[in-house]
């Protein structure tokens, strides 16, 4: 699989001219949800270079990351003109990445596509490593292709119409990356004050935390061995957003992971000796930015069925977890019985209160 260029910009114009003009094409189009058509296509559309750019727009949110937004979005490639040599600019967070991609990477057998995350989710963890796809059959990301874009342009300017929630649900990854890099990483990301935000400051922690991601799928395009570091928090992490999206009461992705790895760093430490001071940070500065993701004891059995189900896991019965015996020092492949999993909810809700 090529490695996509990630361009932490200086200038957006300049550099998406770059992007486009490296692409040849006959026909631009700009993938939107109501939220991106919003509040960035006003910013790209009046670059000179895309006035004849043709929008798709779909709704906002995962409720809309399936079949049927995917099937709209190529029609709308159809009966507007697109050919194999159109190019696709997936312009929002992570779910137009993720859907935009399939869609570019399926349509005609692929089309070329320039992402640009506006969104940090979609920054740090969507847009890079080239993973696309949809929800299906109740279950996340259940259909996908690995396709990675031409080039992902990075500009945190974007983040400062994006509300606190969602910019949280972003840097749940960030400080994912770092539990798996470096002490020093992982420091700067829990020392960093979430309620008086320093833009520059967070562009410069971006630029690091995709550095960790890139150097990691570098190893290991498709996942078969230390990919999987990237797991981390989302075994447990995937099966809250399951159960809270079957409740009808969805979390955001970043919530979600959190809360993950909460539970996969306690069981890091039960199992590989995580350091307990670092874990303590950790779960406090998981605790007073993230507070507490919602279920009961009665929810245990359906979230235990929600990990059996992972596609990760690679045996009948076991689940399969990534975890770390220091900060930067992963194991992948460890696994938990269904007791160990429940120990795990029950450390969350007492620390969680």
């Amino acid at each position: 699989m090529s490695m996509q260029e990630v361009v932490i910009c200086n200038q957006l114009e300049n550099d998406l001219k770059k992007a486009v003009t490296k692409s040849e094409h006959d026909k631009v189009f700009v993938l939107t949800d109501e939220h991106t058509h919003v509040f960035c296509f006003p910013i790209i559309c009046r670059f000179p270079f895309l006035k004849n750019a043709v929008e798709i727009c779909i709704g906002v949110e995962d409720v809309h990351k399936n079949l049927e937004t995917l099937a709209y979005v190529w029609t709308q490639l159809s009966l507007k003109g697109a050919t194999r040599r159109s190019l696709m600019i997936n312009l929002g967070g992570g779910m137009v990445t993720d859907l935009g991609g399939f869609a570019a990477a399926t349509f005609k057998r692929g089309i070329s596509m320039i992402n640009i995350p506006t969104t940090l989710l979609g920054m740090v963890d969507a847009s890079v490593g080239g993973k696309t796809g949809i929800n299906f059959n109740g279950l996340k990301n259940e259909i996908g292709a690995f396709a990675p874009a031409e080039s992902v342009l990075i500009d945190c300017g974007f983040l400062k119409s994006l509300d606190r929630e969602n910019l949280l649900s972003g840097y749940a990854e960030m400080l994912k990356h770092g539990l798996i890099s470096n002490a020093c990483h992982w420091s700067e990301l829990v020392g960093f004050d979430l309620n008086r935000i320093d833009y520059g400051c967070l562009q410069r922690l971006v630029g690091k935390s995709i550095e960790v991601k890139e150097q990691i799928v570098r190893q290991d395009p498709f996942e078969k061995g230390i990919r999987k570091a990237l797991n981390f928090g989302h075994t447990v992490g995937h099966a809250f957003e399951s159960l809270a999206l079957e409740n009808g009461r969805p979390i955001l992705h970043g919530y979600a992971v959190a809360a993950g790895m909460v539970c996969e760093l306690y069981y890091s430490h039960l199992r590989m000796g995580f350091p307990k001071e670092k874990l303590r940070q950790t779960l406090q500065f998981i605790k007073e930015n993230y507070g507490r993701v919602a279920f009961t004891c009665e929810d245990y059995e359906r979230l235990y069925a929600f990990m059996c189900h992972d596609k990760k896991n690679s045996a009948e019965g076991k689940v399969n977890f990534t975890l770390i015996s220091e900060v930067g020092d992963i194991h992948i492949n460890q696994t938990a019985t269904q007791d160990d999993i429940y120990d795990m909810l029950d450390f969350y809700s007492e620390t969680m209160g």
